[in-house]
């Protein structure tokens, strides 16, 4: 029988098929089996394959953002972490703190949105920042929330992919690639390349730097084209700690040029990386290679801001973003087809929340207006 007859004719067929399974895509299929529906994962790469945006073992979590929107957010969404934790029974969020450093227009805007959201932060003098984190070098104003940490990002989300698994509600598929697409109005045919074939009211697309060339003419014929999604491989590396692991708080520098972070992997040093200055990327056709001159440009930024590691020996990583021309989100629906892209290096810490705004698009919602495919483009971009 073939599986679309039998998914015709199986009161276990799937009610949504969520293509992509990284932290969006499985944090969608949990919280639609949170709802009662069935769904069918499809993920082209192993499961917790390093091919795209959400491998690896650590992301950091943060509330520290100049625009209250964001700010909000994050609120909503560490509720959301708490209690998947509590659904898991693990920790998934380590509570070391967050310290902004840097331009002061930023650090204040920041402090400012974190006041009035009555979100807990004390500001300190780079020397005072020094004397408590020797590990980072700071410079500028100097701000410090305890909300944040680090996610254990693998860990999250083999929870989410786990806990949907549990629900009876989810079959998940992994090397197992979208050969094809087929709009027919009201429903789209996915044609996968074990030679199945599925038609389904609901197709989620949350495939990252993968959207433009899977869904952007689906979506451009039906008048709601992506904006333009620049997809792009950074590469940053670890370093080895001269600390104990309790030294490091996450940290942002807003620096004179480029913006950087980093954030402490157990087991594998310091995380230091400039925040979207990658080369522009083909995502299935990338060599995963650090740029030399980058390279040494993050290692001589590490050896004069991050003294408590040793910048003489990087492990460089690499990964891809999603770039949206404003860094917003692009969370819509059209017709059967919900799209999920554009998280441009800052979404992870928001997946769970994520996953539900995701979900209640899927299931008749409608989008946040700020991540719509019509909101209007950046002044200056097409």
């Amino acid at each position: 029988m073939s599986d679309v007859l039998s998914d015709v004719l199986s009161d276990r067929a799937p009610t949504h098929l969520v293509i992509g399974g990284g932290v969006v895509g499985a944090a969608t299929a949990y919280a639609l089996t949170l709802r009662g529906e069935r769904v069918l994962l499809v993920e082209q790469h192993e499961r917790g394959h390093h091919n795209g945006s959400s491998h690896g073992a650590t992301r950091i979590f943060r509330q520290g953002y100049a625009d209250p929107e964001y700010v909000a957010l994050t609120s909503r969404a560490l509720v959301l972490w708490e209690a998947l934790e509590g659904a898991s029974d693990e920790e998934l969020i380590v509570r070391t703190g967050a310290v902004d450093h840097g331009r002061a227009e930023v650090v204040d805007a920041i402090a400012a949105a974190l006041t009035d959201a009555g979100i807990p932060h004390e500001t300190l003098s780079p020397d005072a920042a020094a004397a408590r984190w020797p590990g980072i070098a700071f410079e500028g104003h100097v701000l410090a929330h305890a909300t944040a940490g680090r996610i254990r990002s693998d860990r999250a989300i083999e929870v989410f992919l786990t806990l949907a698994e549990r629900t009876g509600l989810a079959d998940l598929r992994f090397d197992t690639r979208v050969s094809g697409l087929h709009d027919h109005g009201d429903d789209v045919t996915v044609t996968l390349s074990d030679g199945s074939t599925h038609r389904s009211s609901s197709v989620v697309a949350a495939v990252g730097s993968w959207a433009p060339a899977l869904v952007g003419d689906l979506l451009a014929g039906r008048g709601a084209g992506l904006p333009a999604i620049r997809v792009t491989q950074e590469q940053p590396a670890h370093f080895p700690s001269r600390l104990p692991d309790q030294a490091w708080p996450s940290f942002v520098h807003w620096a004179a040029d480029d913006d950087v972070y980093g954030l402490l992997t157990p087991g594998e040093g310091v995380k230091v990386g400039f925040h979207g200055t990658g080369p522009v990327v083909d995502p299935d056709h990338r060599d995963f290679t650090p740029v030399p001159a980058e390279a040494e440009r993050l290692q001589a930024y590490v050896a004069r801001y991050v003294p408590g590691v040793d910048a003489t020996k990087p492990t460089f990583i690499s990964c891809l973003y999603d770039n949206s021309p404003d860094e917003d989100f692009v969370i819509d629906r059209r017709g059967p087809v919900t799209v999920a892209t554009g998280f441009s290096g800052h979404g992870f810490k928001f997946a769970p929340l994520l996953g539900d705004m995701i979900a209640d698009l899927a299931t008749g919602g409608a989008a946040h207006p700020r991540f719509s495919l019509s909101k209007p483009s950046p002044s200056g971009t097409p």
